[in-house]
């Protein structure tokens, strides 16, 4: 899964897993944002959540790091949202930093 999967952050905590999900699909899913077919979503909540987006081919997550502002639209408020790699190897302690 290394190379296919992007962390994605910036998304109102408030907002349900399962709704997060949808909405994070749509907006990956679009070629304009440089997405593609999508194998994968994890949702994580908290005070801070984010989501782990696996995509069928590492070519679209590197598009999708190429791409320099992602704005969720969720009625009339515009979410930008913050996309970086996701490596799987990393150790609970990187995972909680930030």
């Amino acid at each position: 899964m290394a190379g296919r999967t992007v962390r994605v952050q910036g998304f109102p905590a408030e907002l349900p897993p399962d709704r997060a999900a949808d909405k994070l699909t749509i907006h990956f899913l679009r070629s304009r944002n440089g997405g593609g077919d999508i194998a994968n979503i994890q949702v994580l909540p908290g005070s801070l959540p984010c989501a782990l987006i696996t995509f069928e081919a590492p070519e679209v997550a590197q598009r999708i790091l190429k791409v320099k502002n992602h704005v969720l639209v969720i009625g009339k408020t515009q979410y930008p949202l913050e996309v970086t790699p996701h490596a799987a190897e990393l150790s609970p302690n990187e995972v909680l930093r930030g």
